[in-house]
């Protein structure tokens, strides 16, 4: 069988906080391990010269600029808490550059969630001046984008919805602490596991690193990265004690897999957006 390859890069692999937390002193947040400093979750997947990224947090400028990324062709939005959603304005400088606008996906609660928030965005009464060129598609099924197939997969965040992502062999889970038994059904045969887990103490709306293991183990992921993770979690103390085959996610992490041709899925409909550029800052 033909194959192609697509590469993940964990851009961030903190909580909502970010790592060293603003205010602490404790010994992970003055840690000189650069595995320790963690900016805000978020990944990019890089496939034939397409970028796609998953998130664009609050860190997501300074993300970008460390990765190299000089252009962004669609973004995956897991859900529209802060921490994940508040680097979207910087979206606009690749309108900029490219001249084109940017397609951004999610759950409908989500993209409804995000106009609301970010109104001067999508509110076609408001001057599109200096603001994002953004196209949002509400996804209710699997769907193409630049070439892939994505599955998208209901998750719980507490008693709110997350999304989590498949892509080949690859799955992004982050901000869950369950998975409905029709998401886990279709995470059989992964390559790569990327699944929050916070830290070793209960959440409420997060996996512990324990019940994170516990998953991985149930769907057999080859390999699982850790991530969203808080200053509890050492990198290097409490790598020793993880399962064969699971990891603590760092940024800038890259991971590169093979996957198989298939055939395109037809594209959802977009809702129509302007696309007028200014150069202005």
């Amino acid at each position: 069988m033909t194959e192609d390859a697509i590469e993940i890069t964990i851009l961030g692999s903190g909580t909502s906080t970010g790592v060293p937390m603003l205010g602490c002193d404790c010994p992970v947040c003055r840690s000189v391990d650069p595995r320790n400093r963690r900016t805000r979750c978020s990944a990019l997947i890089r496939y034939r010269g397409f970028c796609v990224v998953i998130d664009t947090g609050s860190d997501f400028r300074q993300q970008a600029l460390r990765e190299g990324v000089d252009h962004v062709d669609a973004v995956l939005y897991t859900h529209a808490h802060a921490d994940h959603v508040h680097g979207i304005d910087d979206l606009r400088a690749f309108n900029m550059t490219a001249k084109k606008v940017i397609p951004i996906y999610g759950l409908p609660p989500t993209m409804d969630s995000l106009r609301r928030t970010f109104r001067y965005i999508f509110d076609a009464r408001i001057s599109p001046k200096f603001r994002p060129q953004l196209i949002p598609w509400s996804i209710g099924g699997d769907f193409s984008l630049c070439g892939l197939t994505v599955q998208p997969l209901p998750l719980w965040h507490g008693e709110g919805l997350s999304c989590g992502f498949r892509i080949g062999p690859l799955a992004y889970l982050t901000d869950c602490n369950r998975i409905p038994e029709t998401s886990l059904a279709r995470l059989d045969g992964l390559e790569l596991l990327v699944i929050d887990g916070l830290r070793y103490r209960a959440h409420p709306t997060h996996f512990t690193i324990e019940e994170a293991c516990a998953v991985a183990e149930r769907l057999g992921a080859r390999r699982t990265l850790l991530t969203h993770l808080c200053h509890e979690v050492e990198h290097e103390r409490d790598s020793a004690g993880l399962p064969a085959g699971v990891e603590l996610a760092f940024d800038g992490q890259r991971i590169r897999l093979s996957l198989p041709l298939s055939a395109a899925l037809p594209q959802p409909q977009p809702e129509p957006e302007p696309a007028t550029f200014y150069a202005g800052g």
